[in-house]
């Protein structure tokens, strides 16, 4: 099986970079590979691949600086490697923008199973260019988004949103007042089987929230029921 998709790694640690190159290999990708952050940021510039892996622990620059770095001129989707134990690296990781994380040690197959469903959600966003229209726009109040652009609005403020974060604010705003479990969430976001715990809804939740208070302090639409999941308020 073969694919047009390009996977960057970047990992100080040959035996990751090889054992990882050797499987999505397999699957059909084809591999870039980087043991530090500056190189790989330098040729992202140039020739930008479809995806980054990247390791949060490097020396020099590590992961979330590189991330913060690609943020600033690409909307590059980005899964983060992070140490088992380490769950404030997986919290920040997601704060500032990554698509996904996985813990190490990780079992190969799972994380193929994320990169194919990261490069899914990258792909529906780019295949709705050209063919959404005015209807497509979903405006709620303050809010207005447009999934044919990738763009986000809140009371005129462009607010900056991954493709994890655009689907599911999208799946709220849809139908206001109806609450949607963090299955449906999942659902939305990831469309596949791949596992995707509460943690990781609720991580995308806080820093939608987050951002949005930037552009407004009073932000206030997407209400958590406790047991139960989150909803968009009625405006």
């Amino acid at each position: 099986m073969r694919t047009n998709n390009t996977i960057a790694l970047v990992d100080d640690d040959r035996n990751i970079l090889s054992s990882l190159r050797v499987a999505l290999e397999t699957e059909g990708y084809k591999i870039r590979t980087y043991n530090e952050g500056a190189s790989a940021l330098e040729a992202f510039a140039e020739d930008p691949p479809d995806l980054a892996i990247l390791d949060i622990k490097m020396p020099r620059m590590d992961g979330m600086e590189l991330l913060r770095k690609i943020r600033q001129t690409m909307e590059l989707p980005v899964i983060f490697l992070t140490s088992k134990d380490d769950e404030i690296d997986e919290l920040f990781g997601l704060k500032m923008g990554a698509d996904d994380y996985i813990a190490k040690p990780f079992s190969q197959r799972l994380l193929i199973e994320r990169v194919k469903a990261v490069l899914r959600r990258a792909s529906a966003r780019a295949d709705t260019s050209g063919e959404a229209s005015g209807a497509d726009i979903v405006e709620r109040g303050k809010l207005k988004m447009d999934p044919e652009r990738h763009t986000c609005h809140w009371d005129g403020h462009g607010v900056t949103l991954t493709v994890t974060e655009f689907l599911i604010l999208q799946a709220l705003a849809q139908r206001p007042g109806v609450v949607k479990s963090r299955d449906a969430l999942m659902d939305a976001a990831y469309d596949d089987s791949v596992y995707v715990d509460d943690r990781t809804i609720d991580s995308h939740i806080k820093r939608l929230r987050k951002k949005f208070k930037v552009a407004d302090d009073d932000f206030d639409v997407i209400e958590t029921l406790y047991g139960v999941g989150y909803r968009f308020k009625e405006v």
